[in-house]
């Protein structure tokens, strides 16, 4: 569907760096430009395209020419003998005909591969739609894991202070080697988690980059949006939802074309029960050569054979004639391929509801997974202030040494934790939402 190439608005512009930055916007255009089954599917629309020229070219007389030649030797039946008879000859001709009357088959033709073209389209629109809705998905990971990145960053740089800080009191005697030794674990842990963390970057990035076919994935990435803590909630019920789907999504538009394309078919096939009308003109001349003789008769009577141009003009002839053919029996073959047509229509119909049904079921699952991930991203706020206050006690009670740097630790994890699983549930939350309002028809933004 062409909505879907101007779905993703309001990004920033393009940053120039040594590596190639993309923005949501180019990574569809991109994807859709040079997708092989998007090109494979256009060919088969190029295919549709000229079968349509050909039903509408089919309204045309159809015309042509010939030119022979024969040459012949031996004896020719006389009587009841014979005579020498050796020949040559040469004809041309050139005729037309046109279809006058076939109960309508061409134009019902030509409405069928319109249908079929329109099907094609729809076809090309709906892994638009996959390839897009896949590389919004994709260019959310990315963001995701790089947000990862920055809260392993941030556990990495208190975990180094706290290293810091557990050497100092180690050499001054007011904490055990021990500290020292898990401050040093901890960071060690933390540095581990980090680099998992770009990786998981780098990995998300090389997935994008297959997505898109790439030739290097080493020189992608791309823009860093920033996507908000508040995010809005749904914007239609589940029944508005599936109305707007039903309409615009393009896989059941060509579902319908093929219904409609099905029937005319059986339209089609039903002219064949009926008289067809052809009209014809032609003109043609002929000349004859006798090889053994230049004589044209008999020894008493004969006449000196014309040359090739004057007999070309003496035997012109012109002809036009109206041919009906009345179908009477054909082994019940029309009959049985108007039955095949009629079970063509009920697989197309069938297909239609299997399409409304995937539509419905997919709308159903979005509409399933903005809600669940909208508690889970409610319930991580909460469990993030909560881990957040908890460390922030265990790090004063460490600095009065009241608690353990094991507790300490733990505390961080937590905290660590909880801001990830907050990350995690947000964007789970918006893929799902931008999925359930962009079969509603909202266009996708971030």
């Amino acid at each position: 569907m062409k909505k879907v190439l101007g779905l993703f608005l309001g990004l920033s512009s393009l940053g120039l760096s040594a590596q190639k930055v993309w923005s949501l916007r180019e990574c569809v255009d991109y994807a859709v430009s040079h997708n092989l089954q998007v090109i494979q599917n256009q060919y088969s629309k190029q295919i549709q395209d000229a079968n349509l020229k050909i039903a509408k070219n089919n309204y045309l007389p159809s015309v042509s020419a010939s030119v022979g030649n024969n040459v012949s030797f031996g004896q020719a039946s006389l009587g009841t003998g014979s005579i020498r008879d050796d020949r040559f000859s040469n004809n041309a001709n050139l005729s037309a005909d046109i279809l006058v009357y076939n109960n309508g088959r061409l134009e019902k033709n030509v409405r069928k591969t319109q249908f079929d073209v329109e099907a094609s389209q729809y076809d090309i629109e709906t892994i638009k739609n996959d390839i897009s809705l896949q590389i919004a998905q994709q260019y959310l990971t990315i963001l995701l894991n790089k947000e990862i990145v920055k809260i392993a960053e941030s556990a990495t740089e208190n975990a180094k202070k706290q290293l810091d800080r557990a050497k100092i009191t180690t050499e001054v005697g007011t904490t055990a080697q021990t500290v020292q030794a898990e401050a040093e674990a901890a960071w060690a842990r933390e540095k581990q988690n980090l680099k998992t963390a770009q990786i998981n970057v780098e990995r998300s990035q090389f997935a994008m980059a297959q997505l898109l076919q790439l030739p290097d994935y080493k020189d992608f990435d791309v823009e860093n949006v920033a996507v908000g803590d508040q995010l809005s909630p749904q914007l239609y019920t589940i029944n508005e939802v599936l109305e707007t789907a039903y309409g615009n999504q393009p896989q059941i538009k060509a579902a319908e074309c093929r219904i409609k394309s099905s029937e005319t078919q059986t339209e089609i096939s039903r002219t064949a029960f009926w008289p067809t009308i052809t009209a014809s003109v032609g003109i043609g001349t002929f000349y004859n050569n006798l090889l053994n003789t230049n004589n044209v008769g008999t020894k008493e009577f004969y006449i000196k054979e014309s040359g090739f141009f004057q007999q070309y003009k003496d035997n012109f002839g012109q002809q036009g004639g109206v041919s009906l053919n009345i179908p009477i029996f054909n082994k019940g073959i029309t009959k049985i391929q108007v039955e095949q047509s009629k079970i063509n229509e009920s697989i197309a119909k069938n297909t239609l509801d299997q399409q409304k049904l995937a539509v419905k079921q997919n709308v159903q699952k979005a509409q399933f997974d903005v809600e669940a991930n909208y508690e889970i991203y409610s319930a991580a706020i909460e469990a993030r202030k909560s881990t957040q206050l908890a460390m922030d006690f265990a790090d004063k009670s460490y600095a009065a040494g009241r608690t353990t740097i094991y507790d300490l630790n733990i505390a961080r994890n937590n905290y660590a934790n909880a801001q990830g699983s907050v990350e995690q549930a947000k964007y789970n939350y918006l893929f799902s939402l931008k999925l359930l309002n962009f079969y509603a028809g909202v266009p996708l933004s971030l």
